[in-house]
């Protein structure tokens, strides 16, 4: 059975940082794309980052560009997201997503498997 499974939220003031991690089992992921969502209440979900398998593309949202750095560790199964310049429009729950790609590209069209979500709330 395939597990995502998100740690890293927190509360945090504006202007901090964390980091998310989201450790996958289940299977190899080595040729799978990952990634991390968010939603919070009234805003559609949005894809936030992703990463290919090899490690050679990312995509991130014109919003956390700068400031949001995704990374795996494929040995692990590991993905990340470390955190930056957080403001309160940041605060979301943040799902950790995957799905195999076999062109080994970053974003996927549609994810098949998501963690549970981690809340991250960034006080004013």
């Amino acid at each position: 059975q395939v597990q995502l499974v998100e740690s890293g939220g927190g509360l945090v003031q504006a202007g901090g940082s964390l980091r998310l991690s989201c450790a996958a089992s289940g299977r190899a992921f080595s040729r799978y794309a990952m990634g991390w969502f968010r939603q919070s209440p009234g805003k559609e979900r949005e894809l936030v980052a992703a990463i290919n398998w090899s490690r050679t593309r990312v995509y991130y949202a014109e919003s956390v560009k700068g400031r949001f750095t995704i990374s795996r560790d494929s040995a692990k199964n590991t993905v990340f997201l470390q955190m930056s310049s957080l403001n309160p429009e940041d605060t979301a729950v943040y799902y950790c997503v995957a799905d195999y790609s076999d062109s080994d590209v970053a974003v996927r069209p549609k994810y098949e498997y998501w963690g549970q979500g981690t809340q991250v709330t960034v006080s004013s």
